[in-house]
């Protein structure tokens, strides 16, 4: 049966599809061993991923173990995510030349090939949704990252497992994604893979490779994984969370949370939807040629709130109680939607294990009493 968006199949390993998709000339970005972490890096076959793999997370810990040998996806999410490809770290925004005349402002645009992220989870798929918002808005587009985005493809890993960290499920991001890609793999548990076809691009590869339809027997069995991987979450965000941070921001849980807190920006960087940057101009000696660049930064720098006379937010107690409450609560003023998705990224890779969910149950314990 040929593909079509909403048609399902059978596979028995991922192999057949990152060589569908690298012989149409995609290049083809998945997960890796490096560094002792999964990281997302470029893949020439199915091969370079890290099967067998697990990984265990709590606050302030991450380690890889051995998992089953046959298991393909059943570690979590790394330190990285997508963020890096279609908001890069640091991106060249022009150059200039001077002339005769005066300097000669050239644009810069960066290399973006055809792009298939491969292995993307729920929450990820959430995130590039959240920062598709922030920089693909009509009046206001990023021109650089709606191309990338363009030239992005996206294969979707249902997720078979949750570590310790995360909190998709009652930030109704994940552990199952049913948009927002053009294929979706779920990997059962008995061995093999249903998969999902989202788009035309998708059904165009899947039909390169002819997979078996799937049946309803495959169907429940690919919700079973992810009902069950939803089943293991510990954490979780309280509902009313967007007023209940609106209502606190002269609690005392702030300075507590200070105290501990090492303004190291880990959780930012790690996080896939921040988006705070900063501009930097640099030109050589010679003072013929200049070049602009946006870098990442992040609301935890002492510098970020920086304007004529000081700092605004100069205490690590506002820096913290800013970022937190743009996360959950005024992003939702800004883009209709929390600037979470449930990922726990900020809570392994916090140095101090800072939870932002135990941060957000304590307001909700004890809330400040409301005057009138």
């Amino acid at each position: 049966m040929p593909a079509s968006t909403g048609s399902s199949f059978i596979l028995d390993d991922p192999a057949p599809l990152v060589e569908a998709l690298l012989a149409d000339g995609w290049r083809v970005i998945g997960p890796k061993l490096g560094d002792g972490a999964i990281v997302y890096d470029e893949i020439e076959s199915a091969s370079d991923m890290p099967r067998g793999l697990t990984d265990e997370q709590e606050g302030g810990r991450y380690r890889l173990r051995e998992g089953d040998p046959n298991r393909w996806f059943d570690y979590v999410v790394g330190p990285q995510s997508w963020k890096k490809y279609l908001f890069p770290a640091r991106q060249k925004l022009w150059s200039a030349e001077k002339g005769d005349n005066g300097f000669a402002i050239e644009p810069h645009e960066d290399d973006f090939p055809k792009t298939a992220l491969f292995g993307a989870r729920a929450c990820e798929i959430a995130a590039i949704e959240v920062q598709d918002r922030v920089f693909d808005n009509g009046d206001f587009t990023d021109s650089g990252y709606k191309r990338r985005r363009e030239a992005t493809l996206i294969v979707a890993v249902q997720c078979a497992r949750s570590a310790a960290t995360c909190f998709c499920a009652s930030m109704n991001t994940g552990p199952s994604a049913d948009s927002g890609f053009d294929i979706a793999l779920t990997e059962l548990d008995d061995g093999g893979f249903f998969v999902e076809c989202g788009s035309d691009r998708g059904a165009a590869i899947l039909d390169r490779i002819g997979p078996a339809e799937a049946g309803t027997a495959e169907l429940e069995a690919a919700n079973a994984v992810t009902l069950k991987a939803a089943g293991m979450q510990t954490r979780s965000m309280p509902d009313n969370i967007p007023a209940l941070l609106r209502e606190n921001l002269d609690h005392p849980r702030w300075a507590e949370v200070a105290e501990r807190c090492l303004s190291c920006a880990n959780c930012t960087m790690a996080c896939p939807t921040c988006f705070c940057s900063d501009v930097e101009d640099v030109n050589d000696l010679s003072g013929d040629h200049a070049e602009r660049w946006r870098v990442w930064d992040s609301c935890f720098t002492l510098d970020f709130s920086y304007i004529h006379g000081g700092s605004v937010r100069r205490s690590t107690l506002s820096r913290y109680r800013q970022w937190m409450t743009h996360k959950l609560s005024s992003w939702h003023d800004q883009f209709d939607t929390s600037g979470c998705v449930g990922c726990g990224r900020c809570i392994a890779w916090c140095p101090v294990g800072i939870d932002i969910t135990e941060e957000a149950a304590a307001f909700a314990a004890e809330p400040l009493a409301q005057e009138g």
